[in-house]
């Protein structure tokens, strides 16, 4: 569907899809805990962390089942495995440069001066 294609059906597919995203916007909203800022996660630093390593090592398990299944032969498509692999190694990548730097700011918290 195009926008430049006016015809009835398409306008109300529009229309449609206008109303359920308006309406999960509204859910969403309705839901949110009082005080929360929107676009913000409610969960603590840890929380989020955790989550971020759990999804980087979920990343790294799934370049090694594909990368194992290209070894045994039972997938030819080496592009889809290289894809695979450059997505695990820059989000190993990212994640270490998170950690470098959290642990750099808790050094110089550390180094700072009491009085």
């Amino acid at each position: 569907m195009t926008m430049s294609d006016p015809t009835i059906s398409n306008v109300m597919a529009i229309r449609a899809d206008m109303i359920a995203r308006s309406r999960a916007l509204r859910e969403a909203q309705a839901n949110m805990a009082p005080g929360a800022v929107p676009g913000v996660p409610s969960s603590s630093f840890a929380q989020t962390l955790d989550g971020v390593v759990a999804k980087v090592n979920e990343t790294q398990q799934r370049e090694d089942v594909a990368t194992e299944a290209y070894e045994r032969g039972e997938t030819n498509d080496i592009a889809t495995v290289a894809l695979i692999q450059n997505r695990a190694s820059v989000a190993f990548e990212a994640t270490l440069q998170v950690r470098n730097k959290l642990l750099s700011a808790y050094k110089d918290i550390m180094n700072m001066p009491l009085g």
